[in-house]
C-alpha cells in the first residue's frame, strides 16, 4: 500500500534526525499529546478506539527505528485491536464518542519526540477509527497474538521494520 510506504519513508527521514537519547515516556503522556493534536475547528475528533491504534503505531515505529519502546506500558491484543489497558480505562467513559481536547504543555515533550509523534499523527490520524481497526486487524502483531495477551515488542519491531523503505527504493516504488 502506497500510504504505508510513504508514511514509513517520512518517519525514516525524521528518525535520522532524532537523537538517540530519547527518554521513554508513559503511554498516558503519548495519549495526552495525541488528544491535544485534534483540531475540532476542522471537524476532527478522536475516540478511545482511534487513540489506541495511534498508540500502537507510535510504539511500533519507535521500536522499528530505535530498537526500544516509546512508552513502558504493554499493548494487549483485544477484540477490537491493539490497546493499552491503562489508557483505555482513562478514557472508557467516553465510549465511542470523541474525547474532549485538552492541550498539553509542549515543554514537557522533547522536540524530537514531538516531531516523531506529529509525524505518526499526520499519517495515521487522518484515518477513522474503523479504518485503523481494519488496518491493525490485518497486521501480524495483532493477528498472531492470542486475544487478551501482550503483543510483544519483538513482533511489533519485526513487522514495522518491514514497512521501512530506504530512500533509494522509495522513489522507484512510489512513481
Amino acid at each position: 500500500m502506497k500510504i504505508k510506504m510513504v508514511a514509513a519513508l517520512r518517519l525514516l527521514r525524521l528518525a535520522c534526525r532524532i537523537s538517540v537519547e530519547v527518554i521513554p515516556m508513559t503511554a498516558h503522556d503519548v495519549a495526552h499529546y495525541f488528544v491535544s493534536l485534534v483540531d475540532e475547528e476542522e471537524g476532527d475528533s478522536i475516540s478511545n478506539l482511534k487513540l489506541q491504534k495511534l498508540l500502537y503505531y507510535a510504539q511500533g515505529f519507535h521500536l522499528a527505528f530505535f530498537d526500544r519502546p516509546l512508552f513502558t506500558e504493554s499493548i494487549k491484543a483485544w477484540k477490537h485491536g491493539p490497546a493499552v489497558p491503562q489508557v483505555y480505562h482513562e478514557y472508557k467513559d467516553f465510549g465511542a464518542n470523541p474525547i474532549p481536547v485538552t492541550k498539553v504543555n509542549l515543554d514537557d515533550y522533547p522536540q524530537e519526540t514531538r516531531e516523531f509523534l506529529d509525524e505518526v499523527y499526520s499519517v495515521y490520524g487522518q484515518f477513522t477509527a474503523p479504518k485503523l481497526l481494519q488496518l491493525t486487524h490485518s497486521e501480524p502483531p495483532w493477528k498472531d497474538t492470542p486475544q487478551s495477551e501482550t503483543i510483544s515488542h519483538e513482533s511489533m519491531r519485526t513487522f514495522f521494520k518491514t514497512l521501512l523503505v530506504a530512500d533509494d527504493d522509495s522513489e522507484t516504488k512510489t512513481q
